[in-house]
């Protein structure tokens, strides 16, 4: 592998005249720059990003940390953070930390060896080492989707407890009383609020008393929807609609639903959260609660630039707003139920 020493002796140069061509960081005459560019391509000369990082205290790369790359959800936003980071001149490493913590500590301590300007994180959960790493991470750093409410850092998310309370709402207004929710984790914020947004809608309408028996938790899967769906189904007394927390989920009860022979809406009505592109081309369509994802990514970016390149000190929260949106999943109870 050719060095700058070799491209400066065939151009008959010096390493430094070889250094400004290459940065374009000082006059060189037109000759000798066409006769180093020569030798860049003859021996296909590859500049050291490390050697110019440790020049400029700066590699152009931004980490990600996302919980699970098999969530289109999360592939969504990646993309958003991706196709903004490239038009700021950034690349993205991009980390699956598979929703475990010791993998996510694992991860986030390469991250911060490898000279990275700045991450963006959407973590597993709270958990020890994470709390550790971050409050010792000497690197800008903003929190996506999930909020940690222990580290003082930027956070860019959706209104969980908003959305859910307007999906339950959305529930109730088509007539329906007994209504279950299917939440996710326990440990994440994010389901946490989601629940009480759904509690709150409930509170609203006078419908608390059964609301203890009415809540199930999975994990953010479709498979996990899938079997708790089938749970819910076998209970003594079946709702007559879910709110399910995340859309992959939803599709994993609606196919519970099917194989059960229950007809969605005309039997349960359904509603998800996230829209992802999938949710609607599922049979029937989902209705959902909308996160704007390519607004998050676009946010979490400029956020994480803007402390990179100097412009701010102090942590800032931004809490975007849901959009419900009414597709065939959900329907008018009918009033014999």
């Amino acid at each position: 592998m050719a060095s700058i020493k070799d491209v400066a002796l065939k151009a008959n140069v010096s390493t430094t005249t070889v250094s400004h061509v290459v940065n374009s960081t000082r006059f060189v005459s037109d000759k000798m720059r066409h006769d180093v560019e020569l030798a860049i391509r003859e021996l296909n000369y590859v500049p050291s990003a490390v050697a110019r990082s440790l020049k400029s205290n700066s590699t152009k790369t931004i980490g990600m940390l996302i919980p699970n790359c098999s969530n289109p959800y999360f592939a969504e936003i990646v993309r958003s953070v991706e196709d903004h980071c490239f038009g700021a001149g950034y690349a993205l490493i991009l980390c699956n930390t598979d929703d475990d913590p010791h993998r996510q500590a694992a991860y986030l301590q390469v991250i911060s060896e490898k000279r990275i300007d700045g991450t963006i994180i959407i973590s597993t959960g709270d958990d020890k080492d994470l709390l550790r790493l971050l409050k010792g991470l000497p690197i800008p750093t903003v929190l996506l989707d999930r909020e940690i409410k222990e580290v003082n850092c930027d956070l860019v998310e959706t209104a969980h407890l908003q959305g859910a309370q307007m999906a339950t709402e959305h529930l109730i207004g088509l007539g329906h009383r007994r209504i279950a929710c299917l939440a996710g984790p326990a440990n994440l914020n994010s389901s946490a609020q989601r629940i009480e947004g759904w509690r709150t809608a409930l509170a609203k309408s006078g419908l608390t008393d059964e609301a203890s028996h009415l809540l199930w938790q999975s994990d953010f899967t479709s498979r996990g929807g899938f079997t708790t769906m089938q749970t819910i189904l076998r209970s003594p007394q079946v709702p007559t609609a879910v709110f399910v927390c995340n859309d992959l989920m939803c599709i994993g009860a609606l196919s519970a639903a099917h194989q059960a022979g229950v007809r969605v809406p005309q039997d349960i009505s359904l509603i998800g959260f996230d829209d992802i592109e999938l949710a609607r081309f599922a049979s029937p369509a989902l209705s959902t609660i909308a996160q704007p994802k390519h607004r998050i990514g676009v946010t979490a970016v400029e956020m994480v630039l803007e402390r990179i390149q100097g412009g701010r000190v102090e942590a800032r929260q931004v809490i975007l707003q849901p959009e419900l949106i009414v597709r065939n999943s959900t329907a008018r109870i009918d009033q014999g139920k």
